[in-house]
């Protein structure tokens, strides 16, 4: 189907599944109890930043997993994705493809050039070099380019690029009652909902959360296709060695940077996208942290692998949601049944994982993944499928060896 083998395709159905479903697999708890409050992750906000990352990682994949060149500046792409989009909106207007064309347009002209310096090196010289573009990116964004004072106000500095009442819009205007115009498809706004009854069950339809989806599964389609293409076939042997396919008297240089210009094409189509959903760009979006945590959610997936960009962004995302909503007064209402010291005493030892200390018990999984599964969440899914073969077969081998 559509030029893939059938593994390949099986792969596609899969994603394009869990992506169709993903509002009632995030809900899997009744609205109203406790347990939903907590645990239930189905609201479009958070869905559509399920398949934003799942886009950038899935770039970022192209480069690291096929080739091995770790970028440590990824996010400068995904920030200059945001910017464009919210430009297009301030000058143009509120549809979403013309902004995310643009977000990919750019994104691509800055990787271009410093693809084209920062792959004069390899190794650890190349991360650090895409991690100094990426501050000075950040920089520029937050200081330079960002003095609201100046006459080249680009990025608003601190406060982020927004959008405002006197904007002039080319192809559109204010809202009749006078607030901020809403990002739109054609005429459906990204935020609304539609709901469509069918017996006994009720399906909800984000505009938004859909459009990205949809986005997601083309990028991923494209991305199997490169990853089985001749081309993919020759990152993977600069991956495995660049030294004697120079020795070769072929030069890789090309096939690197090309595959660094679709990963930041991505990263700025992720970045476009962001800005879609919520009409603001910040410098936060490029800090070194950012390009860090694209990095964590590679390899929570698996690195090289196809489905694992998706499920390390999805794990990612997902743990950081729950995580952070758990606060001291839901420590006390799941621990209410102890007695009062003993109730008082776990809860001062869980405040620091959970809550604002989020961070640290991500890190942790982050630890016991790179520990126990080198190969990321993708790795994890292969051990547990062959186990379950290996059970199956026994089984039947037991069932059919005579009694003696």
């Amino acid at each position: 189907m559509l030029g893939l083998n059938k593994k390949d395709t099986t792969l596609l159905l899969v994603v394009m599944a869990l992506a169709l479903f993903a509002p009632f697999i995030l809900n899997p708890f009744p609205e109203g109890s406790s347990l939903a409050q907590m645990f239930n992750a189905g609201y479009p906000d958070l869905m559509q930043r399920f398949v934003i990352y799942g886009i950038l990682v899935i770039g970022f994949n192209i480069l690291f997993g096929l080739t091995g060149y770790l970028s440590f500046g990824h996010a400068a792409f995904l920030g200059i994705g945001s910017y464009s989009a919210v430009w297009v909106f301030k000058l143009i207007g509120m549809n979403v493809i013309p902004a995310i064309l643009l977000s990919m347009v750019m994104a691509g002209i800055f990787a271009l050039l410093i693809g084209y310096i920062s792959l004069r090196r390899s190794g650890i010289y190349f991360s650090i070099l895409t991690l100094a573009f990426a501050q000075m990116s950040y920089n520029l964004a937050y200081s330079v380019l960002g003095n609201p004072a100046s006459n080249y106000n680009l990025t608003n500095g601190e406060t982020g690029l927004q959008l405002l009442l006197d904007d002039p819009r080319i192809l559109g205007v204010s809202s009749v009652d006078g607030s901020l115009p809403v990002t739109s498809f054609f005429g459906l706004a990204m935020r609304d909902s539609y709901q469509l009854e069918i017996g006994s069950w009720l399906f909800t339809f984000n505009v938004g959360y859909y459009l990205c989806a949809i986005i997601m599964l083309i990028s991923f389609y494209i991305s199997i296709r490169i990853f089985r293409s001749p081309f993919g076939m020759m990152l993977r042997a600069v991956k495995s060695n660049q030294q004697r396919m120079n020795y070769t008297g072929l030069n890789t240089k090309p096939y690197l940077l090309a595959a660094f210009v679709i990963s930041g094409i991505y990263a700025g189509l992720a970045g476009g996208l962001l800005s879609s959903m919520d009409p603001l760009a910040g410098a936060e979006r490029m800090h070194w942290t950012a390009s860090g945590e694209i990095v964590i959610m590679a390899i929570l997936g698996g690195v090289g692998t196809l489905i694992g960009p998706i499920l390390g962004a999805g794990f990612n995302e997902y743990f950081k949601n729950i995580l952070s909503k758990i606060n001291d007064d839901v420590l006390h209402a799941w621990l209410a049944f102890l007695p009062d010291g003993l109730e008082n005493f776990f809860v001062g030892i869980m405040h620091y994982f959970v809550g604002k200390g989020w961070h640290l018990t991500l890190g942790l999984l982050f630890m016991l993944v790179i520990i126990f599964l080198p190969g990321g969440l993708v790795e994890g899914g292969q051990r547990l499928m062959k186990w379950f073969s290996r059970k199956d077969k026994n089984a039947t081998e037991t069932k059919t060896t005579p009694a003696e």
